[in-house]
C-alpha cells in the first residue's frame, strides 16, 4: 500500500508542476494576443494619453514577469482578478469602479458547462460501454461493421458539423428539441434539461466513438486469455464471459479513455456552446477573447487546463488501483 501511495503522490506532484508550467504558457500566450483592451474600448480615435491612462490603471503597463507573479499570487488565494469588460471607466480617465470579479462572472457559466458535461456523460458512458461490449461479442458481424463505420464517421466529423446536422433534423425538419440553449438561472430542471439535450447529443456523438472503440479493443484483447478459455469450457454463455470475466479486467484502459473524454467534455465544449449559444464557460471564453478581456481569458484557460490535468490524474490513479501489476511493479 505504501508503494501505491508513493506512486499517487508522485502523480499529484507531477500534475501540480504541469499546471504551473501551463499557467506560464497561458499567461504569455494571452498577453501576446494581437489587439489591446484599452484601444478597443476607447476606439480608434482615442488619444495616446487616454489609452496610456487606462493601461496604467489596469496594470497593463507593468513588466510581464511582475504581472504574472501578481496574477499567480491572486490565483493561489482564489482571486482571478476583475473583469476588464465589467469595469466602469469614468469619462475614460483611467478611473475604474464597480468592477465584477472574474470568479463571480465565471461561476454560473462553469456550473452550466458542468451540467452539460454531466448530462452528456450520463448518456454517453453507458451507451459507449454497451456498444463496445456488443461489438466485441458480435465482432466481424454486420452489427460490428455498422458500429465501427458509424463511430469512425462521428470521430471524423467536426463538432460544428454534427451540431448543425442535429439542428436540421431535430429542430428544423422535426421540431422536437429547441435549437438554442438559452438557459438562465432559476429555470426549471425539466426545461433546462430539454434545452441542453441537443448540445449534449452532439457531444455524445463525439465522445461515444472513442469510448466504444476502446471498450471493444480492450475486451477482444482479453478473449484469448487462458482464464477466458476456462470460462468458456465451463459452459458459460458468451455474454456472461465478456461481462463477468473480460470486462472487469479491461477496466484500466476503459477508465483511461472515459476520463480523457470527460476532460474533453469540459475543455472541448467551446465550439458546441458557440453553435447553440449555450451560456457556458466556452461561450464566455470566446466572447472574452473578442474584446481582449485578459483576466477572464486567463481564468478560463487555467480552468480548462486544471480540469484536463485533474481528470488525467484521476485516470492514472484509478488505473493504478485497478491493476495489480501497477500496484506491485517489479
Amino acid at each position: 500500500m505504501g508503494n501505491v501511495l508513493t506512486i499517487i503522490l508522485q502523480r499529484l506532484a507531477l500534475g501540480l508542476l504541469t499546471l504551473l508550467i501551463v499557467s506560464i504558457v497561458i499567461f504569455v500566450a494571452v498577453n501576446l494576443l494581437p489587439g489591446d483592451f484599452a484601444q478597443n474600448i476607447l476606439g480608434q480615435g482615442a488619444t495616446e494619453e487616454a489609452v496610456a491612462s487606462i493601461r496604467r490603471d489596469l496594470g497593463l503597463d507593468q513588466p510581464m514577469l511582475s504581472r504574472y507573479f501578481g496574477w499567480l499570487a491572486g490565483v493561489l488565494q482564489g482571486d482571478f482578478g476583475s473583469s476588464f469588460a465589467q469595469m466602469n471607466f469614468a469619462s475614460f480617465s483611467g478611473t475604474t469602479s464597480g468592477a465584477t470579479t472574474v470568479a463571480e462572472q465565471i461561476a454560473p457559466r462553469f456550473a452550466n458547462t458542468m451540467f452539460l458535461a454531466m448530462v452528456t456523460a450520463i448518456i454517453a458512458v453507458p451507451v459507449a460501454i454497451t456498444l463496445g461490449v456488443l461489438a466485441a461479442l458480435y465482432r466481424n458481424t454486420v452489427f460490428d461493421r455498422v458500429a465501427n463505420i458509424t463511430t469512425l464517421s462521428s470521430i471524423s466529423s467536426p463538432e460544428f458539423f454534427l451540431a448543425y446536422i442535429l439542428i436540421l433534423f431535430l429542430a428544423v425538419l422535426n421540431p422536437i428539441l429547441p435549437s438554442l440553449s438559452n438557459i438562465y438561472e432559476g429555470m426549471a430542471f425539466s426545461e433546462r434539461l430539454e434545452k441542453s439535450l441537443l448540445p449534449a447529443l452532439t457531444l455524445t456523438l463525439v465522445v461515444t466513438a472513442h469510448m466504444m472503440r476502446m471498450t471493444r479493443a480492450a475486451i477482444i484483447n482479453l478473449l484469448a486469455s487462458p482464464y477466458i478459455e476456462m470460462a468458456r469450457l465451463k459452459g458459460l454463455s458468451p455474454m456472461r464471459v465478456i461481462v463477468k470475466h473480460a470486462l472487469p479486467n479491461a477496466l484500466a484502459p476503459i477508465i483511461n479513455v472515459i476520463a480523457l473524454n470527460l476532460a474533453y467534455l469540459i475543455t472541448g465544449v467551446v465550439v458546441v456552446e458557440v453553435v447553440f449559444v449555450y451560456p457556458g464557460i466556452g461561450q464566455l471564453f470566446v466572447d472574452s477573447v473578442k474584446i481582449r478581456d485578459i483576466p477572464v481569458v486567463q481564468a478560463c484557460c487555467l480552468i480548462f487546463a486544471a480540469a484536463y490535468i485533474l481528470l488525467n490524474l484521476t485516470a492514472d490513479i484509478m488505473s493504478i488501483l485497478s491493476n495489480p501489476r501497477l500496484r506491485h511493479p517489479k
